[in-house]
């Protein structure tokens, strides 16, 4: 799928808003957050160590590991809770989803997702959360990245790609709320901010 300079609709409920984030800006926020509450490598239930390493700040923080996924109030590494979203965070949040259609978001969590060469997020939906009236904001900063979805909420059908670039946001509810996405393995590249990294901060209504 091509790029596109203005906002474009992927999918009934899914917008694609190009170059609305300014990774100069934000990342020292990220690093902020980074200082507080670690990057670390989760392992889901299946028994793996997920390529992605990730954090969270907010209200509740998304974990991962033998007993499921769910979130919870404290980083388990600390025991201490998560760091509040960065009140410019959460207003990047809220505008990209108010151009999107969706007013009234109140995102509670944010996850922080440090992607480098090779690493990935495999086709999954987005479920732990009681309320899915509310979308998914998903932003993306650094070297690019192709992420992918599929047409409905079953993990099946043929998937379409949009390649993210380094300010890009997807905002997805509606229909497209619980649809299968993900991120294709990440090809070697360099940013002048952000290095040879991509970060993905991704805001929900968890509770």
């Amino acid at each position: 799928m091509q790029l596109y300079s203005e906002p474009f609709n992927l999918r009934p409920g899914m917008w694609y808003l190009p170059a609305r984030a300014d990774s100069l800006k934000l990342l020292p926020l990220i690093e902020s957050v980074i200082e507080q509450a670690p990057l670390r490598h989760m392992e889901p239930m299946r028994g793996f160590v997920m390529s992605v390493a990730m954090t969270n700040c907010g209200d509740v923080g998304w974990v991962s590991d033998r007993r499921g996924y769910r979130y919870d109030p404290n980083d388990p590494l600390s025991g201490k809770p998560w760091p509040p979203i960065p009140p410019m965070l959460k207003k990047l949040a809220l505008d990209a989803a108010l151009e999107a259609g969706y007013p009234g978001f109140e995102p509670d969590v944010c996850l922080v997702n440090c992607y480098q060469a090779g690493a990935q997020m495999g086709a999954h939906q987005d479920v732990n959360e009681i309320d899915y009236d509310h979308p998914i904001v998903s932003v993306s900063l650094g070297i690019p990245a192709r992420f992918f979805f599929l047409p409905g909420a079953q993990k099946k059908g043929k998937s379409q790609s949009l390649d993210l670039n380094d300010g890009d946001i997807v905002v997805f509810g509606g229909d497209a709320r619980t649809c299968y996405h993900g991120v294709r393995k990440l090809k070697p590249a360099t940013h002048l901010v952000t290095g040879n990294v991509r970060w993905n901060l991704t805001f929900r209504h968890a509770r």
